[in-house]
């Protein structure tokens, strides 16, 4: 029996088997958890359906986060299907590709920057009020997806850094609001790796190069390393710990300076 047999779980922003969500799906299946999707587009639809049914879901709803409609109807049909929810899982983010090559200066519009927060921050509180109706009485839990780049000025990653920095503050907002009804809000701030959201950063090949070289561990971290993390968060074990950013990036963000060993 998993750690997470019984708990009920919607993965918000699954987008192929290499996305981070996906990784999140089957670490949170394997332990036990019944979950639900959503698909972002019409584009989306077939391959997340075929992921979903590949272990047993049957609950694949369509979802566009900047649409409260939808987000009203993701949590009215969760409530017909299974009555309550234990955890929400928030894979979402976005800015238009051209925000995220060249100077940031040059690159941030007022467009992309209302995009960008509306998108990859607002999201998570929008999900979250619409969840709080199934999660009442309940040791529920929310996560949702960081990075460095919210905290360190990263080359390309523009305006991006800007909302993951407001998504860090959302988690503690929420944590603090919600916590009293014993419901838990973490984040993961997960190292680089190839999935298509990354695609779209400039220079995404020499980071990942980077950071294998001079992290701790010497690699990158994987879709099952961030899976793991975020079902153990999402789990009773974990039952202490809300409010917090967690790094699983093979330990690169508490590197001030490194050098590689002559033999390296």
């Amino acid at each position: 029996m998993g750690f997470l047999s019984g708990k009920r779980a919607l993965i918000v922003g699954v987008a192929s088997d290499r996305s981070i969500a996906w990784g999140i799906a089957e670490a949170m299946h394997r332990e036990g958890a019944t979950l639900a999707f959503t698909y972002a587009s019409d584009k989306l639809k077939e391959r997340v359906d075929t992921l979903a049914h590949s272990i047993g879901s049957q609950i694949i709803l369509p979802l566009d986060v900047t649409v409260d409609a939808q987000i009203d109807s993701v949590f009215k049909s969760l409530k017909r299907d299974w009555s309550h929810l234990d955890i929400v899982i928030h894979c979402v983010a976005f800015a238009p590709r051209e925000a995220l090559a060249g100077g940031f200066t040059q690159s941030t519009t007022r467009e992309a920057f209302a995009i960008a927060h509306d998108v990859s921050s607002y999201s998570l509180t929008a999900l979250a009020r619409g969840a709080l109706p199934l999660m009442q009485g309940r040791a529920g839990a929310i996560l949702t997806l960081s990075y460095l780049g919210a905290v360190k000025a990263i080359l390309s990653y523009n305006v991006m850094g800007l909302a993951k920095a407001s998504l860090e503050a959302n988690v503690r907002f929420l944590a603090s609001d919600l916590g009293p009804q014993g419901i838990r809000v973490n984040g993961i701030s997960a190292g680089p790796m190839k999935t298509l959201a990354a695609a779209g950063v400039s220079g995404f090949r020499k980071m990942l190069s980077h950071v294998a070289e001079v992290a701790p561990l010497r690699r990158n971290v994987t879709q099952e390393d961030v899976g793991n993390a975020a079902a153990f968060l999402c789990s009773d074990l974990a039952a202490g710990i809300t409010g917090e950013i967690l790094y699983v990036d093979g330990g690169f963000s508490t590197v001030g300076m490194s050098f590689l060993e002559p033999n390296e």
